[in-house]
C-alpha cells in the first residue's frame, strides 16, 4: 500500500465514514477510528461536531491543505449569497475535482495527479494546477496518449460512480463541458455534507 493510499483510508477511518463511497474502503469492515483508542466512542462537543465537518468536506476533495481550505472559504465569505453554497461551488470548480466528476479516474487523488503529470487540458492548453478554478462554459479534455492508459480506460467503464449533470461529457473522446456551477443539492456525495458548519467553524 503507497503512502497516498494510507493515508487516503486513514482519512476515511478516522472520519469515521466512507468518503468517497468506495467498495475497497477498510471502513466496510472495522467501522471504528485508526489507534489504540479508536474504538472508545464519546459525543463529541458544538466545536467537535464543526471540525469534523470541516475535515470531511476538506478530506473529500483529496484532503487539501488546511491554507488552501481556508483561502476558499474567504473567497466564498467574500462573494455575494449563501457562503456555504458559494464554498461548495468553488471547490466543485477546482479542475481535479471537474476531472474526478468527469469519471476519467477512479479517485480525486488520482485526478490531481493526473493534472499535476500534464493529462488535462483546458480550452485546449494544458494546465497542470489542481487548484485551478473552472469557468462555465470551458472544455475540460484528456490529453493524447492519456486517453488510452488502462487506469482511464478501467475508470470510464467503472459503473461505481455516474458523471454529473453540471458537467456535459462526451465518454468517447474523454471531453466534457463544465456547464453550470453546482448548488449543495446537486452534487453526488457518497455521504452527508454540512457546508453550514464549515462557515460555522470559520466564523467563531
Amino acid at each position: 500500500m503507497t503512502k497516498r493510499q494510507e493515508s487516503k483510508y486513514k482519512i476515511n477511518r478516522r472520519l469515521g465514514e466512507n468518503l468517497w463511497g468506495r467498495a475497497k474502503s477498510p471502513l466496510n469492515k472495522r467501522e471504528y477510528p485508526p489507534g489504540q483508542h479508536g474504538q472508545k466512542r464519546k459525543k463529541p462537543s458544538d466545536y467537535g461536531v464543526q471540525l469534523m465537518a470541516k475535515q470531511r468536506l476538506k478530506g473529500y476533495y483529496g484532503n487539501i491543505t488546511e491554507k488552501q481550505f481556508r483561502r476558499a472559504y474567504a473567497e466564498a465569505n467574500r462573494r455575494r449569497g449563501d457562503t456555504s453554497e458559494n464554498l461548495i461551488g468553488l471547490l466543485e470548480r477546482r479542475l481535479d475535482a471537474v476531472v474526478y466528476r468527469m469519471k476519467v479516474v477512479a479517485t480525486v487523488f488520482a485526478a490531481r495527479q493526473f493534472v499535476n503529470h500534464g493529462h488535462i487540458l483546458v480550452n485546449g492548453k494544458r494546465v497542470t494546477i489542481p487548484s485551478y478554478q473552472v469557468k462555465i462554459g470551458d472544455v475540460i479534455e484528456v490529453r493524447g496518449a492519456a486517453k488510452d492508459y488502462p487506469f482511464v480506460l478501467e475508470a470510464v467503464k467503472s459503473s461505481e460512480r455516474d458523471v454529473p449533470d453540471y458537467i456535459d461529457m462526451d465518454q468517447g473522446k474523454l471531453k466534457a463541458t463544465f456547464t453550470r456551477v453546482p448548488l449543495l443539492a446537486d452534487v453526488p456525495y457518497p455521504v452527508k455534507m454540512e457546508p453550514n458548519l464549515v462557515v460555522e467553524y470559520y466564523s467563531r
